[in-house]
């Protein structure tokens, strides 16, 4: 890699002919007409527009689907020499303005769509006290600006009208012969003319035809990661190319592929059929990334190929090739079904309740790892127990990839008779998180709700049986305070405990609102009114709730909130089946 020069010539040619193309994750050609009018005078001036960056084809970095810069209609057996990743906009413009013989498809001020043609004012031009800006004028496709109001309408639908206008056809310039037959229409029988041209040659079509372009050029030898890295740094002002993207450029560009089915692989459409697949059957999978399914392709790929998995990382996914993707991704897809169905065992059937979305990849690829060893009383149990100490541990927040592969081996090996692994010797709960887990940021405040729908919690109002998933997926069911805040206002409950999770519950919405802002006594009695259950019922639906009904029926917050606050640490103990964390000595130990 190497800082050169290209003649602006050459590199519009080459452009042309399809030898210089796009890496297909390169986002489209956006600039307007204000943008493009400036590089244009930039290069009529010979000031330096920026360094243009490609990437020679032929290695492991450049294999990208490619596609021609907009405008261009290269000959179809074409293969591009060099991709290019910096300077799209600037080249574009100029190769539609100066190259293509067509009007330049942009946007005004406004946004709105236009064909432009572009031209030069040629006294303007040679004005050294005039803005060099001013002399580029844009026209319609038809070459007529019409008059508006107190603006002069301008009309070079003819060369004649551009002669004796003194508007020079920009998109002639690399076109010696065009211009030649120009200047002779231009200047003949007249020398004033002639003058003015000599010094318009010497002042910018000079420039332009000699203009280079500076260059870095980066071999074919430079790996696939980090070409998207010195993508991504040279494109600052953009949006942050996805994994996703740029390995939806790399299938779409595996020749073999292409070659063997007469087709491009399309990852957005295997990914599309693989998400409305998993959502359709389970709603607690629909939010599902395009990123979480590739971290799980790339950690069983890995694990296949090395015996244990590696990093999944960004610079890792990238260095999937389409044939490992084609092999695991249906794996990965089974294993995630099966997923579905260990989470609705867990009792999470939505996605808004789902404690972790970055546990699924490593799931995903345990179950592919261990197949059907996965399904054996034992491996559910221990898996299971490794879910909640992810999910009430809370080791799963943030950048939890580099916890991935670590947890893939070891989670195998202790399935298989090894040790425990590290998150679950590592898992801690401590008991004072129970006053600050007040809403669905927190994953284990999701879990708490989970592990009562796990107990076969009843509703207080629809009795006869516990609720059921389903309750819960359509919204019929959700979570409500036990202690109504209005009344905890009024006693002057401190806000940390009327919010915390140990004041609240999963309730139908014909329970809360029969419950509504009474103090718990008087709402149990009118529920009991209003249902006809029995008070004894109505407290053995409070019992499967961990809610002791004496304190509840007394409206005693103080003795309600520690009484089940014992009672939920000890259902948490039981679900990561170690002791938790319960005063500051144990937690500093």
């Amino acid at each position: 890699m190497g800082l050169d020069s290209r003649p602006l010539s050459k590199m519009l040619a080459d452009v042309a002919d399809g030898h210089i193309q796009l890496p297909d994750f390169q986002r489209e050609w956006k600039w307007d007409d204000e943008h493009i009018a400036s590089i244009l005078a930039t290069v009529t001036m010979d000031y330096p527009m920026g360094v243009v960056m490609t990437l020679e084809t032929g290695g492991p970095g450049g294999r990208f689907k490619t596609r021609p810069l907009q405008g261009v209609q290269p000959a179809e057996d074409v293969q591009p020499e060099q991709l290019l990743l910096d300077g799209q906009q600037r080249m574009t413009s100029l190769y539609q303005a100066l190259k293509s013989g067509r009007p330049v498809d942009t946007v005004d001020q406004r946004d709105q769509p236009r064909a432009l043609w572009y031209y030069i004012h040629i006294e303007t031009a040679i004005n050294p006290k005039a803005d060099r800006e001013s002399a580029i004028r844009s026209v319609p496709e038809s070459k007529v600006i019409r008059p508006l109001g107190r603006r002069a309408g301008l009309d070079l639908s003819t060369a004649e009208l551009e002669y004796e206008q003194g508007y020079f056809p920009l998109w002639l310039v690399f076109d010696s012969d065009g211009v030649e037959e120009w200047q002779w229409g231009y200047t003949q029988q007249d020398e004033e003319r002639r003058r003015l041209w000599l010094q318009f040659k010497r002042a910018v079509l000079a420039n332009v035809i000699g203009y280079a372009v500076p260059l870095i050029k980066l071999e074919k030898e430079t790996p696939r990661d980090a070409v998207c890295t010195v993508f991504e740094k040279v494109n600052t002002k953009g949006v942050q190319l996805t994994v996703f993207e740029l390995l939806t450029a790399t299938f779409a560009g595996d020749g073999d592929y292409t070659e063997r089915y007469d087709e491009e692989f399309h990852l957005p459409d295997h990914w599309k059929e693989t998400q409305g697949e998993l959502s359709a059957a389970y709603p607690a999978l629909s939010g599902l990334q395009n990123t979480d399914f590739l971290q799980a392709v790339c950690l069983a790929s890995t694990y296949h190929e090395a015996g244990v998995p590696t990093s999944c990382k960004r610079r890792d996914m990238l260095d999937l090739e389409l044939g490992d993707y084609l092999r695991w991704a249906p794996a990965i897809s089974d294993a995630l079904h099966w997923a579905g169905d260990f989470l609705a065992e867990q009792c999470v059937f939505r996605a808004e309740d789902l404690p972790y979305r970055t546990q699924l990849p490593p799931l995903a690829a345990i179950r592919t790892v261990l197949g059907r060893e996965a399904d054996t009383p034992d491996a559910r149990a221990k898996l299971a127990r490794w879910y909640w100490c992810g999910v009430l541990g809370e080791q799963y927040g943030g950048t939890a990839d580099s916890r991935f592969p670590r947890d893939v081996e070891q989670v195998v090996t202790w399935l298989r008779g090894g040790q425990e692994p590290d998150s679950i010797q590592e898992a801690r709960f401590v008991v004072r998180r129970l006053l600050s887990m007040n809403s669905r940021n927190s994953a284990a405040y999701k879990g708490v709700f989970a592990l009562l729908l796990q107990q076969e919690c009843v509703d207080w109002y629809y009795a006869d049986k516990p609720i059921a998933g389903d309750q819960v997926a359509d919204g019929t069911v959700d979570i409500h305070r036990i202690f109504p805040a209005a009344w905890c206002d009024k006693q002057k409950i401190d806000p940390a405990r009327r919010d915390s999770v140990v004041n609240k519950t999963l309730l139908s919405g014909r329970a809360a609102k029969t419950l509504g802002k009474h103090a718990p006594a008087a709402g149990l009695e009118i529920l009991e009114q209003e249902t006809g259950i029995r008070p004894q019922w109505l407290d053995d639906a409070l019992l499967s709730h961990a809610i002791e009904p004496e304190a509840l029926r007394a409206s005693d917050f103080d003795t309600f909130f520690a009484r089940r606050t014992d009672v939920l640490v000890r259902m948490i103990e039981r679900a990561m089946g170690q002791r938790a964390v319960r005063n500051e000595a144990e937690e500093s130990a």
